[in-house]
């Protein structure tokens, strides 16, 4: 413990106290006597407090716990994502087109009464009945379609011109079918094909979903989830071998997926691993102007969520699945994951990388607990967070995809 206090102290004195600048009115606090808040910001964030996720991963608990604590974490997001019951008809293929090495097929599901929710599956040469294939749901991230994660030209959803001549690192979809792994790729809810009139419209959607007791994670999942459980039914798909895959925003139902179904093989983690009760009770610098950070956007907001568990805790109770996490984060959260693992019996099972500005540890920051009254750039500074590097990390998941499919 005291090596790890003089690297993030050498750290501190390198870059500059990244918040010691912060003045006085950067923590909410009182000074009234009896301790109460006048700026009902601070009566909020009080309760936040006060109120610790119930299920928040102990790596002190007794280990013959552990089993029903994920069971439990199981329950909790049956219970907060509240998925209808309903049968769900069969989804309709409407297109297929011939790539070099793969053929591209166009679906149209139907989760819901009035609802038509295309996505697209990439499927690699060789794949069939008697030789199926792994297959991986791909889940983009905030701004992404399913035809960027596929290297398809971005708005052509009818598949009627050529693929992308550039598609880059974050043709997430493109890179799995190239390695011989069915590619299931989806839309985010109101984005993409399912935007409104092609204006992405996540306020208005997230605004009446929570109206009406959900959530636009509740809805992504499920949506996603009716995909998922088609994947299963496919006969060129081994269904033994079925991965999520998430960019970013698209982590947040790969989670949420991932305690809901135990069939799910395994999970790629494309985002940095973050704390976000922490991030909010932290995060209160004001700007120059005396506004403070306003740390997530409504498509992110779960009523109950942040009172239940965090990111950490879900990755935990994925244990003992295999999980690569690949844009870092603390090393306190990774070490309680590992312990996680550890106790499910298959410690190897869970990897991470860190941004590569902070592969190197004597760089990073290594706290216990995030100080308050930062701005957003001292917390992604002080998290280990390198925002502009933030792309799908082909150069650590695709290896990995080898070795894990290779077994």
């Amino acid at each position: 413990m005291k090596f790890v206090f003089v690297i993030v102290l050498a750290v501190f004195l390198q870059c500059g106290t990244v918040w010691a600048s912060a003045s006085a009115d950067s923590i909410i606090g009182t000074d009234r006597p009896d301790g109460r808040f006048l700026s009902s910001r601070g009566v909020v964030q009080q309760l936040m407090k006060d109120r610790s996720p119930t299920l928040a991963f102990d790596p002190n608990m007794d280990p013959s716990g552990f089993v029903q604590w994920q069971a439990d974490m199981k329950a909790a997001m049956r219970r907060l994502m509240r998925h209808p019951s309903t049968e769900v008809p069969a989804p309709r293929k409407v297109k297929t087109v011939i790539r070099s090495g793969y053929r591209i097929e166009k679906w149209e599901s139907y989760p819901l009464d009035g609802a038509v929710v295309p996505y697209l599956v990439m499927i690699p040469d060789g794949a069939d009945t008697v030789h199926p294939a792994p297959a991986v749901l791909c889940i983009p991230g905030f701004g992404q379609t399913k035809e960027l994660l596929a290297g398809e030209t971005v708005g052509d959803f009818n598949l009627n011109g050529k693929p992308a001549e550039n598609p880059g690192k974050n043709a997430m979809a493109l890179h799995y079918v190239r390695k011989n792994v069915v590619a299931v790729v989806v839309d985010n809810v109101s984005f993409g094909e399912l935007a409104d009139d092609g204006r992405a419209d996540y306020l208005n959607t997230s605004r009446m979903l929570l109206e009406m007791g959900w959530s636009y994670l509740g809805l992504t999942s499920w949506q996603d989830k009716v995909v998922l459980d088609w994947m299963k039914t496919v006969p060129y798909i081994n269904k033994e071998r079925i991965l999520v895959s998430g960019f970013s925003l698209g982590t947040e139902p790969l989670m949420a997926l991932g305690l809901l179904d135990d069939s799910i093989y395994a999970f790629v983690y494309n985002d940095f691993l973050c704390t976000t009760r922490e991030r909010i009770l932290v995060m209160t610098k004001p700007d120059a102007q005396g506004n403070r950070p306003f740390p997530n956007s409504i498509e992110h907001l779960i009523p109950e969520f942040l009172t239940t568990f965090d990111f950490p805790d879900i990755v935990a109770a994925l244990a003992p699945r295999p999980v690569i996490c690949t844009e870092g984060g603390l090393d306190r959260d990774f070490r309680k994951i590992r312990k996680a693992y550890e106790w499910s019996g298959a410690p190897d099972n869970f990897t991470y990388y860190h941004y590569a500005k902070y592969a190197d540890p004597t760089v990073r920051m290594d706290v216990e607990e995030v100080p308050q009254g930062v701005d957003r750039t001292q917390f992604f500074r002080i998290v280990n967070c390198d925002p502009p590097s933030h792309y799908f990390k082909t150069e650590w998941v695709l290896p990995w995809l080898d070795d894990l499919l290779g077994k």
